[in-house]
């Protein structure tokens, strides 16, 4: 039977459920109390909007009802109206933001109590930076999730093949990594999610349990088709930007202040940005990360393990 616990979170509440016949799946926080299957889904498959998409929808059924009655409404319900898709597209560009549907952004509670962070590494698989962060991983023991574009993975099959064997993970970071990603329609998101699945899963021979969108920006129709498609929308809890800054003291210091059990860290070995040097700045940077944390006892986790162990 699955196990039921209740929590707080940020003054509302949230449930946590866990089945046992499917402890292949993450538990996920979910705000705003609506129940998640074992999936981190909700029940059955149906996609269940969250209270500010309900609120959105109530609001056009009012203004609908407004200017039937009365026509001449129809500015201030214009004003309403694209005020409404304003705030929902600003919430968009919150990349850790749940008012748009569940988001990881932690590890579970009982990660955190093991001393586990997770290590995310985005937009590769890339042949000349990503053997070198497999080897830096290696040498310090560690193990990390790789959000990967199909289009890389089917580039580099046999080092997407290299990243599982080393005891890694894939998740899926869309099919071709639009930059336009948030402005899609219901159909194109569904096509990246669906790509992405597709190659990483012929690919490795396992199908990815996270999603994360492009620089994390995404738009309403995205947790229709992430349900639709069985995969949990992940961010991160800080990340160093280094697609953008080449310093790797300023993107670890980023990293690592304020740093505690339980977070998820972002980096690129896809479009990372280079140092005064030349060098991808992650290869500089994951070594003082990874020290740190070892300095720290801080132990470091897939996101795969982190939920599967939770509960």
């Amino acid at each position: 039977m699955p196990k039921r616990a209740r929590r707080s979170c940020n003054g509302l509440q949230r449930r946590e459920l866990r089945d046992d016949a499917f402890h292949r799946r993450p538990v996920v926080r979910h705000t705003c109390g609506t129940p998640m299957n074992a999936a981190g889904l909700q029940p059955l498959g149906r996609w269940l909007p969250s209270p500010l998409l309900k609120a959105s929808a109530g609001l056009h059924v009012a203004l609908a009802a407004a200017l039937a009655w009365q026509p001449s409404t129809w500015p201030l319900a214009l004003a309403a109206f694209v005020a409404d898709h304003l705030i929902l597209s600003t919430v968009g560009l919150v990349p850790r933001g749940t008012l748009l549907g569940p988001n990881v952004t932690r590890l579970p509670d009982a990660a955190a109590a093991r001393g586990e962070v997770a290590i995310t590494i985005d937009d590769g698989p890339d042949p000349e930076v990503t053997p070198r962060v497999l080897e830096l991983l290696a040498a310090h023991g560690a193990r990390a999730t790789f959000f990967c574009v199909g289009a890389q993975i089917a580039a580099h099959p046999e080092l997407a093949r290299e990243i599982v064997q080393r005891g890694h993970t894939i998740e899926n970071h869309t099919g071709r990594h639009s930059n336009a990603f948030s402005f899609f329609g219901p159909r194109r998101i569904a096509d990246e999610i669906d790509l992405g699945q597709r190659t990483i899963r012929a690919t490795t021979g396992h199908a990815p349990r996270f999603f994360r969108a492009p620089a994390g920006l995404r738009n309403p129709l995205l947790q229709p088709q992430l349900d639709r498609a069985g995969v949990q929308l992940a961010s991160w809890t800080r990340r160093g930007f280094d697609t953008v800054d080449g310093d790797a003291s300023r993107v670890a210091r980023k990293l690592l202040t304020g740093l505690r059990a339980g977070d998820i860290l972002l980096l690129h070995d896809g479009n990372a940005a280079r140092t005064a040097a030349g060098t991808p700045v992650i290869l500089d940077v994951l070594p003082a990360v990874l020290g740190e944390l070892q300095r720290r006892g801080l132990r470091t986790v897939t996101l795969d393990a982190a939920f599967d162990r939770d509960g």
